[in-house]
């Protein structure tokens, strides 16, 4: 069950990474080079992804939480999609563990219903999920041309995204289809008043997966701060590490502020 967590950077801000689905913790390099003097990172290979491959832990989001939770120091806790999912749990259930809380290009509920116009094609979703089974290598192909979808340079994003998705081993086919589950049914909306710790959510004005009024939404259910990334797609650290860094430097600073104490969203 042991998960791979690589402690990177010497700043005095703690950080705990967490990647999105069929990713690894490498593909955020871009944002560790840029936070490197501010925060001290500890990025999370998540349940059969990258150097996780073998952990037999589910990918569900409270199981993942209260594991990474035990391995990590108090900190901050950063998701890309649906690692946005896993880090918004932890926020909610590990509070004084989770000590603030950046969201990038995720939400507390993925897919569109009635209730909710600002989410991804629940029958997109659906199909990913059977083409796992037949076509596994197509499957993870037409995920990464939705994610580079958007950007200011789709192709390059994507041929990045197709570079490092497989860096570290292809991800376990158990919880690529759990992931695929989680980004199906997951629904945190109301829940998001309960968080006390400050938060950021911060999107990508192109992205395609997540629109940032899902994004907007949330912030302001959670009492946080919204910022978008005028010409981000659903990745906005690959070409836009600095302005994602910039994003983050308020809550960088009210954890340096508020020291070792839990933190309000007003403080």
């Amino acid at each position: 069950m042991n998960l791979h967590i690589e402690k990177l950077g010497s700043g005095p801000v703690p950080l705990v990474l967490l990647h999105g689905w069929a990713m690894h913790g490498g593909v955020l390099e871009p944002l560790v080079d840029a936070l490197a003097d501010r925060c001290t990172m500890h990025v999370v290979d998540l349940p059969g992804h990258g150097r996780s491959r073998e952990s037999q832990l589910p990918l569900e989001p409270s199981a993942c939480a209260a594991t990474i939770a035990q391995a990590t120091p108090p900190a901050i806790w950063l998701g890309w999609s649906l690692g946005g999912l896993i880090a918004l749990t932890g926020a909610l259930e590990q509070p004084q563990h989770v000590r603030g809380l950046a969201m990038i290009c995720a939400t507390p509920k993925f897919t569109r219903d009635e209730s909710w116009p600002w989410g991804g094609d629940a029958t997109l979703v659906r199909q990913l999920a059977l083409d796992l089974e037949t076509d596994y290598h197509a499957t993870i192909e037409r995920f990464l041309a939705l994610e580079a979808m958007g950007s200011a340079d789709p192709r390059g994003e994507l041929r990045h995204l197709r570079e490092l998705a497989f860096a570290r081993g292809e991800p376990d086919l158990r919880v690529l289809q759990e992931g695929i589950r989680i980004l199906e049914t997951r629904d945190l909306r109301a829940r998001l008043p309960e968080l006390r710790q400050p938060s950021v959510w911060i999107a990508g004005r192109r992205d395609r997966l997540v629109p940032p009024q899902a994004m907007e939404w949330s912030a302001r259910q959670a009492h946080g701060r919204f910022v978008q990334i005028e010409h981000a797609g659903h990745a906005p650290f690959f070409s836009y590490a600095g302005e994602v860094a910039q994003a983050l430097q308020p809550l960088l600073d009210s954890f340096r502020e508020c020291g070792s104490h839990e933190c309000s969203p007003n403080e």
